[in-house]
């Protein structure tokens, strides 16, 4: 038994990407549940670096055994996958229909708020120059944007920003794999005019 084939079976269990401090914390645990023995003691002493290499080392295993799987890294952790060689059969298994595909103005309302992020809905129409209620509902209807908070201006509005099923959606780890994202972040964009406050009626002086 090796670390990587630990490693190998922790990814093979898991339901979701394990990051190295996750896979470190359950080794570690594994060695305190069962001290006597020696294999999981031994692990349990295996450092995040350590963890990491033998991850690369299981990645080149799978690549020189042409296996039907391969190990990737997504913006929360290591997963198992298939390679993408085999998706055409893998497909025939699926039940599920395909997710439908984004519109234009989809895709344009996306990438608007991923490279300006966190932005206002007003700031996105002020670019697109159309009301984007409906594609920014679907957007969040479809786990890629979210609500981000409030803005510091007048009125308050929402705030926008994607999340983290857009960058494992999209094949990404961070934003800053985005194509072009310093060049296109240094771009001025309309915005939308300032919102002026509500003027209120004075009260008349009572008597």
């Amino acid at each position: 038994m090796t670390l990587s084939r630990v490693i190998e079976a922790l990814l093979f269990s898991a339901q979701k990407p394990l990051s190295i401090r996750e896979m470190a914390a359950a080794i570690k645990a594994a060695g305190a549940e069962d001290p006597a023995a020696a294999g999981p003691n031994e692990f349990a002493r295996a450092s995040e670096a350590e963890i990491a290499a033998a991850l690369e080392e299981l990645k080149i295993e799978y690549i020189q055994q042409e296996r039907a799987f391969q190990i990737i890294e997504k913006a929360e952790g290591w997963q198992l996958a298939t390679d993408p060689a085999f998706a055409r059969w893998v497909r025939q298994l699926l039940s599920a229909p395909k997710p439908a595909r984004l519109s234009a103005p989809a895709l344009e309302t996306l990438a608007i708020i991923a490279y300006r992020q966190p932005i206002t809905r007003a700031d996105v129409e002020a670019v697109r120059g159309v009301n984007i209620d409906g594609v920014l509902q679907t957007l969040m209807e479809r786990g890629l944007v979210k609500i981000a908070g409030r803005a510091e201006i007048p009125g308050r509005p929402l705030l926008y920003e994607t999340t983290r099923f857009f960058l494992d959606h999209f094949g990404l780890q961070n934003l800053d794999e985005l194509p072009n994202v310093e060049e296109l972040r240094k771009h001025n964009l309309p915005v939308a005019s300032p919102r002026t406050q509500p003027i209120r009626a004075a009260t008349p002086p009572s008597g």
